[in-house]
């Protein structure tokens, strides 16, 4: 009994710590093909087999039921702690590749997540991208910005030249 109640303490902090949480189903996966995803995630997530009655308790005091319904069969969690478009992406590219693994549900940023919804949230650019994206977006308007500050002055000169060439004439 004590063992269930640290495991489920430690599932708790967990899905407390964690900026999203994943669910899949990992039936028929070998021991080996469930380390290579765990070394793919381990950047940005944890990604951790438990009991599903366990992993349920654990949500439930965590303030989480998104996952009730779903908790059936081999279930693993992918506990988010960086990039949660990078875990989606990975677990995405890795269910291509190993077609029994299977995204069930999430839950990110205190909404829950559909399987179609955590496969929309893989299809997004990687968070590096979006930035630079947003960066070459501001320098480009900075640059007009500079360039029309510097054309006013221009402009103002040309106009009291061509007023002074008036008068003089």
């Amino acid at each position: 009994m004590a063992t269930k109640d640290a495991t489920v303490a430690d599932l708790q902090k967990k899905f407390e710590e964690s900026s999203a949480v994943l669910l899949t189903e990992y039936r028929g996966l070998t021991v080996a093909q469930l380390r290579d995803l765990r070394n793919s995630i381990r950047e940005h997530a944890t990604y951790a087999v438990a009991k599903n009655t366990l992993t349920k308790i654990a949500a439930n005091k965590a303030g989480i039921t998104v996952f009730d319904d779903e908790l059936a069969g081999p279930s693993a969690l992918a506990f988010v702690h960086g990039d949660t478009v990078a875990v989606a992406k990975a677990l995405r590219d890795f269910a291509k590749a190993n077609p029994l693994l299977v995204v069930k549900a999430g839950y990110f940023d205190g909404k829950p997540l559909t399987a179609v919804e955590v496969g929309k949230l893989a299809d997004l650019e990687s968070r590096e991208v979006l930035l630079a994206k947003a960066a070459g977006a501001m320098k480009a308007s900075l640059i007009g910005a500079a360039q029309l500050f510097n054309a006013l002055p221009a402009k103002a000169a040309r106009g009291f030249g061509a007023l002074q060439e008036k008068q003089d004439a």
